[in-house]
């Protein structure tokens, strides 16, 4: 009976056999797993020829960052006017005063060197406060002389007079009509290059204005542009260049801007039905002519030489 108890206690089923195995089989894998590290994770090796490198060019860069701090130490101690006490205290002007009085109120050379530059080129201390901006003075000693300045009252040259200005007064010269070029037109308000050409254009093609009307006439030159100019334009000489009306061409008559083809035409027909014309008032005849058409052609033609 005791046989049997402890071969039922100690035996194992199947599945229980199975249980066993696979646990030892875990526990042997995690007691190995320490060992298959190094095959998976390879430690980096260090070449002892480029660490000595690295080594040497930090301590080149912390040596040159080292240099570099030192100098821009001492240039700021330069710069600054180390304190010492004055050898002696008493009222000054700092516009006046020279070297050995700068030395007994404690400052050096160098700081003594800025300030008679200063006033060599023609710089002025305007109040006491203004010692303070000496560069290379130390604060605490400018604090200690500030009471003791005295500036006297700084005369200016009177030699210079103040004379206000004046502004010219523009003088806008007149523009004869018949004789200014294209150059004097532009020198008008509102008129271009392209008007003044074409004002010039037109006064040639009728053979000079007689009114200075007729200036409003031109091609493309806005009323409100000519009614802006009109009081600088006048007309010396109304004297126009006439066409003879009994010996002239067709091409003469249709050339200009107040007769053109038709009635050039009208005028050369009438000519050859009735004869020359025997007075200028005989154009008036001729049914194509209106009365505002002849009153505009009238002082641009003539019966003779």
């Amino acid at each position: 009976m005791r046989k049997h108890f402890l071969s039922g206690y100690f035996s194992f089923t199947k599945k229980e056999r199975t249980g066993v195995i696979v646990l030892l089989l875990f526990i042997a894998f995690f007691m190995l797993l320490p060992f298959a590290f190094p095959f998976f994770n390879k430690q980096q090796t260090f070449n002892s020829i480029e660490l000595k490198q690295v080594m040497e060019q930090l301590d080149s860069t912390s040596l040159k960052h080292a240099t570099y701090t030192y100098k821009k130490y001492i240039a700021k101690r330069d710069s600054q006017e180390i304190y010492k006490a004055p050898t002696e205290l008493f009222y000054f002007d700092p516009n006046t005063i020279d070297k050995a009085g700068w030395e007994k109120l404690g400052l050096r050379d160098k700081t003594i060197a800025t300030i008679q530059n200063y006033l060599s080129k023609g710089g002025k201390f305007y109040k006491p406060e203004d010692i303070k901006k000496i560069w290379g003075l130390n604060e605490d000693l400018a604090n200690r002389l500030l009471p003791y300045v005295q500036i006297k009252a700084i005369v200016k040259d009177q030699s210079y007079k103040y004379v206000p200005y004046e502004k010219k007064k523009l003088i806008l010269s007149n523009i004869d009509i018949n004789t200014a070029d294209t150059t004097a037109f532009i020198s008008l308000p509102g008129i271009g290059n392209k008007l003044a050409d074409r004002i010039v254009q037109f006064r040639d093609k009728l053979g000079g204005f007689h009114t200075i009307d007729q200036v409003g006439e031109t091609y493309a030159l806005p009323d409100s542009t000519f009614q802006k100019i009109r009081p600088r334009l006048v007309l010396n000489d109304s004297t126009v260049k006439q066409i003879n009306i009994n010996t002239a061409t067709l091409d003469d008559l249709k050339a200009h801007p107040y007769i053109r083809y038709y009635l050039a035409n009208a005028i050369i027909q009438y000519r050859n039905q009735h004869g020359n014309f025997l007075s200028v008032d005989d154009v008036k005849k001729i049914l194509l002519i209106t009365n505002d058409a002849f009153i505009k052609m009238r002082p641009y033609l003539k019966i003779s030489d």
